[in-house]
């Protein structure tokens, strides 16, 4: 008896630590991804003032891509990808989701893409679907080393670019939706979308003073997609990692409902136990009066 009491007490113990240490991961993924999402609202104004700049170049050159542009469009087939999941795991279905999507989409594209993966655990995902895995970059852990990430992967973007021009570069990741968790998307960063040049192109500049390109257009335009590239970047990698700690929340939830249910589970056995205990003890004792009461008589 002393022996399942002993297991039930210790079992009671390790669910209580472990209880303790989800609701510590609960906090810690609610309070992050606050601080992810507002890191994308504050991207806006950047974004607005990039817009405005690229408006300038288009009119300038036109808003019909030329031959001479950088990053211009072709049918040569050349694909690049990137591909945001995570490093750690509790987080459902987070990196399944995003890898099958991307794996759909980009075998629906023409031509054999190559695959940047940020996050080990989507690597080892494109790696089964026998896609061309060319890189990994590790997930940031906060809001801050996002910019070094973002750093790194236009380098490894400009570079595919310097050696293949007229690569189409794409991302993939998954974005917060109000009413779910998330939802997986696709964008095509490069070449730039041509319908959303032309919306750029009709947008009116917000004052009376008149903007004017002091470089050449194709230097000034180089550097504001550049910018672009960077905004785009930033913002998919920000809406990924509060998507996989939304995710890591919800699987906290649930394991903190199933730790509950658990505890409830042992405390039962656990008291039906003792009491079992305590009523053979009380049992004991009224025998062994009665006995001696019966052997004095």
């Amino acid at each position: 008896m002393s022996d399942s009491v002993a297991s039930l007490r210790k079992k009671i113990e390790n669910a209580g630590d472990l209880q303790s240490v989800v609701r510590t991961m609960k906090a810690l993924a609610a309070s992050s991804i606050g601080q992810y999402e507002a890191s994308v609202l504050a991207l806006a104004d950047y974004a607005r003032a990039l817009e405005m700049g690229l408006t300038v170049c288009f009119r300038e050159i036109g808003a019909t891509p030329t031959a001479s542009e950088p990053f211009r469009k072709s049918d040569s087939g050349d694909l690049t990808a990137v591909v945001f999941g995570s490093d750690q795991g509790l987080v459902g279905q987070f990196n399944e989701a995003i890898a099958d999507h991307a794996i759909t989409a980009l075998k629906a594209l023409p031509g054999e893409p190559q695959v940047w993966a940020v996050g080990e655990r989507v690597r080892w995902l494109l790696a089964d679907a026998k896609l061309d895995v060319k890189g990994l970059f590790a997930v940031p852990t906060s809001v801050q080393s996002i910019t070094q990430l973002v750093g790194e992967v236009q380098l490894a973007v400009e570079a595919r670019g310097a050696a293949t021009p007229n690569a189409s570069v794409y991302v993939f990741h998954n974005q917060p939706r109000p009413g779910a968790l998330y939802e997986p998307i696709g964008e095509r960063l490069l070449p730039l979308d041509d319908r959303w040049r032309a919306e750029l192109v009709k947008i009116d500049w917000p004052t009376g003073n008149l903007p004017e390109l002091l470089c050449s257009s194709a230097a000034t335009l180089g550097a504001l997609i550049s910018g672009h590239l960077f905004i785009a970047v930033f913002k998919a990698c920000a809406e990924s990692l509060a998507s996989e700690n939304a995710s890591r929340l919800a699987a906290m939830q649930r394991a903190e409902k199933n730790i509950d249910e658990l505890l409830e589970s042992l405390q039962g056995k656990f008291h039906s136990l003792r009491q079992s205990g305590i009523d053979e003890e009380l049992f004991d004792v009224v025998s062994g009066f009665e006995a001696l009461s019966g052997t004095k008589n």
